[in-house]
């Protein structure tokens, strides 16, 4: 695969971490869940060929991360200025996406680096069922495609997607996936992909 497979995630740290689970999880717990869900993406990601596999990380690394994996650390306020920061320091054509798809299959993500590979697309984008999305391929590196895109929002994907436009992108939709940000979403998660250490996870913390 020509394109880089990118990982955005923050280390699992208690308090910092899922803290929408806290209720009825406690912090440490919540730590846990998420150090589940982020070894999972990364092994997914693992998994993958692809031209490079990076973990932009905020935060220290831990015995979660596999071998193979280049490391470079989040920049910026906020998260479109972390995306536009990864997409400049990558400096290639590359799918990102965050840690809270722990469902995420490395044949998904080799569908999405062969679409993102096709002469006319520009870009992928995967939705979120949040409103959000999951997953943003770029052909070319431009880092000004998330310039006025509004984050964490229920308009988050319409907003991407109205700007890949505006930038002459045929954009390819990717199979929308739901992002873990709740114990709701958790729970639906762990249902959809019970091999998952996350879903083992969820079941010891709540069983």
């Amino acid at each position: 695969m020509s394109a880089a497979l990118v990982v955005l995630a923050k280390s699992p740290v208690a308090g910092r971490s899922k803290t929408r689970l806290c209720p009825p999880l406690q912090p440490e717990q919540a730590a846990t869940l998420a150090e589940a869900a982020l070894a999972d993406t990364l092994q997914a990601v693992a998994w993958t060929p692809a031209a490079r596999h990076v973990l932009v990380l905020d935060g220290d690394p831990g015995p979660w991360l596999p071998a193979g994996f280049e490391l470079i650390a989040q920049r910026g306020d906020g998260l479109a200025e972390r995306l536009s920061h990864a997409v400049r320091d990558v400096g290639e054509a590359l799918l990102v996406l965050g840690m809270d798809t722990p469902q995420v299959t490395r044949a998904l993500l080799r569908e999405s680096l062969e679409r993102l590979a096709q002469p006319a697309i520009g870009a992928v984008l995967g939705p979120a069922a949040d409103g959000g999305y999951w997953a943003i391929g770029l052909a070319a590196p431009d880092p000004s495609v998330f310039d006025g895109v509004p984050m964490s929002s229920a308009t988050t994907c319409a907003a991407q997607r109205a700007r890949l436009a505006a930038l002459g992108l045929q954009t390819h939709e990717l199979p929308a996936l739901r992002d873990v940000d709740t114990i709701e979403d958790a729970g639906a998660v762990s249902a959809v992909a019970p091999w998952t250490r996350f879903a083992a996870t969820y079941d010891l913390l709540t069983g």
